[in-house]
């Protein structure tokens, strides 16, 4: 009796049965609540990326092809032929737009005065004339389009089917008529010198990368009417 009365005097603790936090556990039900909602955000990103990259060479090859698609056909742009109602003669044979006449005239007497003597050799050519001057010449010289196209427009293609453009020689040297030395008269370098007083512009400069040098080859642009036609060769050049 006294060996179990010193027993019980002492406190022995219950066994208690304890948990130890799985955090492991924790952790995987986690994932498993919001991996749809990383899925989704990832997904999100990637796509982003993906059209950025994509849409940069895109945007680039858009903005190229609106600079380059104008309609050329070997290096020439499309004009519409003007109505006969909107044609007046300078001169036998020679006519042009009625919103040229004027200054047109003008600059001739202008450059007279200075003792310079230009003539008038071409203003505006039908569709057919010109369809002829292509394929006739074209056949003759025995040459591709794509040579003939370097000083001459297909039917369609041609700055004087509008009316607004001439073609200018010096009356002191006829042999230079549409020839490159034309360049070396008196009259080239007046008209290079006057011609933008009277709304003259020279249309196929040497840096044309399509025409050949047509130091000759002037066009009017001094009316609303007249920018609208050549608005797309000006924003070109």
């Amino acid at each position: 009796m006294e060996q179990n009365k010193d027993i019980n005097e002492f406190d022995i603790p219950l066994a208690k049965r304890t948990y130890l936090k799985n955090t492991n556990g924790i952790l995987l039900k986690r994932l498993l609540i919001y991996s749809p909602l990383f899925l989704l955000i990832f997904s999100i990103a990637t796509l982003r990326l993906i059209r950025n990259l994509e849409s940069g060479p895109l945007l680039n090859l858009n903005s190229q092809v609106e600079r380059n698609y104008d309609d050329r056909i070997l290096g020439h742009l499309p004009y519409n032929e003007i109505s006969k109602e909107k044609l007046v003669f300078i001169e036998p044979n020679i006519s042009v737009h009625v919103d040229m006449k004027d200054s047109l005239l003008k600059m001739r007497q202008e450059a007279i005065k200075d003792g310079v003597n230009m003539v008038f050799l071409s203003g505006y050519r039908s569709i057919n004339l010109q369809k002829d001057i292509f394929y006739s010449l074209k056949s003759v010289r025995n040459q591709e389009a794509a040579e003939r196209a370097r000083v001459s427009a297909p039917p369609g293609y041609s700055e004087h089917s509008t009316g607004f453009a001439i073609d200018i020689g010096d009356a002191t040297q006829r042999e230079t008529d549409f020839e490159k030395e034309f360049e070396n008269t008196d009259v080239f370098r007046w008209l290079k010198k006057n011609a933008a007083k009277f709304h003259f512009k020279l249309s196929f400069n040497k840096n044309n990368k399509y025409i050949d040098y047509e130091p000759w080859h002037w066009r009017y642009e001094g009316s609303i009417e007249a920018l609208k036609v050549f608005e797309t060769s000006n924003r070109g050049s």
